[in-house]
């Protein structure tokens, strides 16, 4: 059983918390059909990572045979797995950004038009699929595959918290350094000040150092730029990949193909 899993108790208190809090300070922070199609594509999610984790980490295994360096530094060593593993993510949040086929996957966790604790459980059934085309290479490099399992289970628990509204901003050397909720509510927003900005998520200083963060100034509009407006569950998991196949198949090239996989969502949206 998976970290995520296993947090689910501790995620639905402090998602109970957040409504009442959020109910008495007014705020419509959550929609009952919108939340249920959130924890429909969690639980897509938590059923494909019951059938593919072990594998990937099989896979893992049999990379690390081959791995160039040998990382033995013991407490250090899950430091350097942590940030190499926030690194790779923010290259493969931004990918799935600037790359429709990734789009495909991810725009689901951006398809809620609300921002909530329960947003940051909506999490794609094809996502495990689509992130592990990008962390392969770190078993090579020699972190090892439970180590860099360990590490991913703690960036996920840290990701959970920055998905809300309820905490404006903190102390500025954290903000700084660290991705907290009001960078995190930028990278939701669908103005276009705000589209394909801080895809960090442990440090905010990936998106300082490749221009990529933008400070929370305006309100923010949740959602997406052309929003799907279904709670079908099916729906909110594959509208993007039906559409890509369509177009795929009505190509003229398998260089056209090529093409819609690759193109930028934005000219989508």
């Amino acid at each position: 059983m998976d970290t995520l899993t296993l947090a689910l108790p501790i995620f639905g208190i402090l998602m109970v918390a957040e409504a009442i809090i959020s109910k008495i300070k007014q705020d419509q922070v959550y929609s009952p059909k919108d939340f249920m199609g959130s924890m429909s594509q969690l639980a897509m999610n938590i059923l494909i990572k019951l059938l593919i984790d072990s594998a990937i980490i099989g896979f893992h295994f049999f990379l690390y045979q081959f791995r160039i360096f040998d990382l033995n530094l013991g407490v250090i060593n899950w430091l350097i797995t942590l940030l190499a593993l926030d690194f790779t993510f923010y290259w493969y949040h931004r990918a799935s950004h600037r790359s429709r086929i990734l789009w495909c996957a991810h725009v689901v966790h951006h398809s809620s038009k609300y921002l909530n604790l329960g947003t940051a459980l909506r999490q794609s059934p094809t996502g495990p699929f689509t992130r592990a085309l990008f962390y392969w290479p770190l078993p090579l490099l020699g972190f090892h595959p439970l180590v860099i399992a360990g590490a991913g289970a703690i960036a996920t628990i840290y990701g959970f918290w920055t998905h809300t509204q309820l905490i404006t901003k903190l102390w500025k050397p954290l903000e700084f350094v660290f991705v907290t909720p009001s960078h995190h509510r930028v990278h939701h927003g669908s103005n276009l000040e705000y589209v394909d900005k801080n895809y960090a998520n442990l440090l905010i200083i990936w998106d300082r150092i490749f221009g990529t963060f933008a400070q929370e100034k305006k309100p923010v509009q949740y959602g997406l730029i052309k929003n799907i407006e279904t709670f079908n569950p099916l729906k909110i998991a594959f509208t993007e990949w039906v559409k890509l196949v369509k177009t795929s198949l009505a190509a003229k090239s398998k260089m056209a193909v090529w093409r819609y996989c690759l193109e930028s969502p934005n000219t989508l949206r």
